[in-house]
């Protein structure tokens, strides 16, 4: 009646294969295409998290919840707006970035240049927004 369960399962590996059967069928622009216009119309505005670090557990546990809420509404039929973003300012990715390169003080960073400090902390947004980007 049900196929054996194998006890070793490669779950990023099935990952990686459910979500390319995703992609080659197009299916979140299928379910956009028949939500829209719709009456039913839902929203979640999601506060991002910083683009500072690889993603830790919390992150995927709120990013997990907040999917699982989307492809529910998506199948009641609501029309919706899907929009997920990282915060690229503020102070944790400035004290990273002085980590990097060893300041211990405000000073080391007028030494150093501001305008260099900020084109650093901006590539460090770049680069950990791709990296959550592949862990979501």
């Amino acid at each position: 009646m049900f196929k054996p369960v194998d006890s070793k399962v490669d779950f990023p590996a099935l990952e990686e294969r459910i979500l390319s059967w995703w992609e080659e069928n197009d299916i979140p622009a299928k379910y956009r295409r028949r939500n829209e216009g719709a009456e039913k119309r839902s929203s979640f505005i999601d506060g991002p998290i910083t683009a500072n670090n690889p993603m830790g557990v919390h992150h995927a546990w709120g990013r997990t919840y907040k999917d699982l809420f989307l492809r529910f509404k998506a199948m009641q039929g609501y029309d919706q707006r899907f929009q997920n973003g990282f915060d690229g300012q503020g102070l944790w990715i400035e004290v990273e970035v002085e980590k990097e390169l060893g300041f211990k003080s405000k000073r080391d960073i007028e030494a150093f240049g501001v305008d260099k400090f900020v084109n650093l902390c901006k590539e460090r947004v770049d680069r950990f927004a791709k990296i959550i980007s592949d862990q979501s």
